[in-house]
C-alpha cells in the first residue's frame, strides 16, 4: 500500500479503526480513539471519510476493506473444508450431534439437499362453489376421525323466519 507513506500516523489509525470495527463503533468514536479531539471527533470522523477533503484517507479505507474480505472471504471449498473440520472435530470428541449438523451442513452447501416451501394464497370467496364442496368434503375425508356423527335437521330460510316471528309473538 503505497498511500500509507501519505498519510498521517492518526489518519491510518482511524481507517484501521473503523474497518475493523465496523458495525460495533461509530466513526466518531473510532476518531476518538485514533487520537482525535474528542469535541471535534464527529467533525474529523465526517470529513475523513469524504473522499473530497481526503481522498487519501478514502482509498486507504477501501484498500483495508478489500483485504479484509479477501481475509474472510466464503468460497464454497473454503465453505466445505471447514464444515469438514468441525464435523472431524466433533467426531473425534464424541459431539455426535455436532458432527452430524456439520455433515449436513455441507450436504446442503453442495446443493445434496434441497428445501421446498409452498406457499399457497387464495380466499374461500374466489373459490366457486364446486370448488368449495371439493374442499369441504375433502376436510372431512382428512378429519373424519375427528368428526362426531350426529343428526341435523335442515332448516330453510322460510322455516327461520316462522321461529323468529313466533319468539317475537311471544315476547
Amino acid at each position: 500500500m503505497s498511500l500509507v507513506k501519505r498519510l498521517t500516523d492518526l489518519q491510518m489509525k482511524f481507517a484501521q479503526l473503523l474497518v475493523m470495527n465496523e458495525g460495533r463503533k461509530t466513526p466518531t468514536e473510532c476518531a476518538i480513539e485514533a487520537g482525535y479531539d474528542k469535541d471535534s471527533a464527529y467533525v474529523r470522523a465526517s470529513e475523513l471519510r469524504n473522499p473530497k477533503k481526503y481522498p487519501l484517507v478514502v482509498k486507504y479505507i477501501g484498500e483495508l476493506r478489500e483485504e479484509l474480505q479477501k481475509k474472510y472471504e466464503v468460497t464454497f471449498d473454503k465453505h466445505i473444508t471447514e464444515l469438514a473440520r468441525l464435523r472431524d472435530n466433533s467426531r473425534d470428541k464424541g459431539a455426535w450431534s455436532a458432527a452430524i449438523n456439520a455433515e449436513v451442513a455441507r450436504g446442503k452447501a453442495a446443493g445434496l439437499y434441497v428445501e421446498q416451501k409452498i406457499i399457497k394464497h387464495g380466499k374461500l370467496e374466489d373459490m366457486t362453489e364446486q370448488e368449495l364442496e371439493a374442499k369441504m368434503k375433502q376436510i372431512l375425508e382428512d378429519h373424519k376421525t375427528l368428526i362426531v356423527e350426529a343428526d341435523f335437521n335442515v332448516v330453510a330460510d322460510k322455516q327461520i323466519e316462522e321461529i323468529e316471528e313466533e319468539v317475537k309473538q311471544s315476547e
